[in-house]
């Protein structure tokens, strides 16, 4: 049974396009794997709260000295943890906010990127001494964006900060492989008309089709059963 864990971050509640492009994806999965598991942390309505000083000192403290105020300011970040660790699955619906996170997930990422819990700090590895501690796990990155033209070559080629972000995350602190991320994005929304509804509506369809694809192939064949006596 595959675990997906949901991360909403959109401050809209209704019409919120990454919402809806989450609900069709879940639903589409489900309807090859009705048996999935959803994790669904919304944090557009409950943001988690930043990171402070006290929480990087309890941080880096080894938990068997931890004090009882170290354990309690990092109690939402262990809570965060353990649902990225249970997933198989990240689905991450997200709006492009002056072209980067909103602060919602930006929170979410920094309470989850932790020393010791996702990921280890090694010396003797030299120039990149970080190594993820989680594996087998992928990431699909559902977002709205109210301008459009942000592909390498169009109009504004660098300025969607948001996918690359958590595309860096994914690969050096999650242990997700690039093939393993995908991106879906619906553009023109503050344009309207023709362009915005033919974009959403593509949009729609390829989270279906996404859906549908990831589900299948993590479901089982009889041949890769296991039984035990």
């Amino acid at each position: 049974m595959t675990t997906l864990l949901r991360i909403d971050s959109s401050a809209r509640v209704t019409r919120s396009i990454t919402r809806e492009l989450a609900d069709r994806f879940l639903d589409a999965w489900r309807s090859t794997e009705p048996d999935a598991k959803v994790i669904v942390r919304d944090v557009g309505q409950d943001p988690p709260p930043v990171v402070n000083e006290d929480w990087i000192r309890a941080a880096f403290v080894q938990p068997e000295k931890r004090t009882k105020q170290m354990h309690d300011a990092l109690s939402v970040s262990d809570e965060l943890i353990d649902e990225v660790q249970q997933a198989d699955v990240l689905v991450i619906s997200t709006p492009l906010y002056n072209y980067g996170l909103p602060a919602s997930l930006k929170a979410w990422v920094d309470q989850v990127v932790r020393i010791g819990r996702v990921f280890s700090f090694d010396p003797d590895r030299g120039d990149f001494p970080i190594e993820s501690e989680l594996s087998g796990k992928s990431m699909v990155v559902l977002s709205s964006r109210g301008e459009f033209g942000f592909k390498p070559g169009e109009p504004r080629d660098g300025w969607n900060h948001l996918n690359p972000h958590l595309r860096t995350i994914a690969t050096q602190l999650f242990g997700i492989a690039e093939h393993d991320i995908y991106e879906i994005a619906s553009e023109y929304q503050e344009f309207g008309g023709d362009r915005h509804r033919a974009s959403r509506e593509a949009a729609f369809a390829e989270v279906v089709s996404l859906g549908e694809q990831l589900a299948s192939a993590r479901k089982p064949t009889r041949g890769d059963q296991v039984v035990t006596a």
